[in-house]
């Protein structure tokens, strides 16, 4: 066992004694913040059975009305925030304006929805106070998958909240021809270039 020189104890005593003072001497490190939890988020589920997307477009002979139905849905957002996520899953293969040579036309030619069968809705934020309860007016902006490929729109959306359920109408138009959708008209009908859409939602609500 290797002995300590008793020449060098006494600089080896004070050097320790230096450390310790210096150690106790030195600030302590800060406590670091809890991180603010973030407000609750609430969650919207649509029921598909009390959906409707309701639709309209313009020609030169008449209004044409149709129907879609939607497959699914479920919407998040943070009411402090505005920020929204999930998604409405629409069955584009089920649109129908009660004639059928028409519909069959509008499916083949138009929507091709045997390649195209869904389109997507994705929300992303809130423009304005959407209240925890009770109803709202609100801006709510999101890409809408159509055709395969993606485009920004807003919706104009009234929701009415309670505890446990809600339901909201939504208002937006698709540019359907801008967005790459084949122009149905010919030399006797001319079609508007703008579909509108009222979506008619119902669900439960989680907090």
């Amino acid at each position: 066992m290797k002995t300590i020189n008793l020449r060098t104890a006494p600089i080896l005593i004070a050097c320790i004694f230096a450390i310790a003072i210096f150690l106790s001497a030195a600030p302590a490190r800060p406590t670091p913040q809890t991180a603010k939890p973030a407000a609750s988020e609430i969650q919207l589920s649509l029921d598909p059975a009390q959906c409707k997307l309701n639709w309209t477009v313009d020609s030169t002979l008449h209004m044409v009305h149709g129907t879609f139905n939607i497959k699914q849905g479920i919407v998040h957002f943070d009411p402090e925030t505005g920020q929204a996520s999930g998604e409405i899953i629409v069955y584009v293969t089920s649109g129908e304006t009660g004639n059928s040579s028409r519909d069959e036309k509008m499916h083949k030619e138009v929507l091709q929805s045997a390649k195209y069968p869904e389109a997507i809705f994705k929300p992303t934020q809130v423009e304005g106070h959407l209240a925890r309860t009770g109803p709202s007016d609100v801006k709510l902006h999101g890409t809408l998958n159509l055709h395969g490929s993606d485009h920004d729109i807003v919706a104009l959306v009234h929701p009415d909240l309670s505890n446990e359920h809600w339901t909201a109408t939504a208002k937006f138009d698709i540019p359907f021809i801008q967005w790459g959708l084949k122009d149905p008209s010919n030399f006797l009908l001319k079609v508007k270039p703008i579909v509108k859409l009222d979506l008619q939602m119902s669900g439960a609500v989680s907090k």
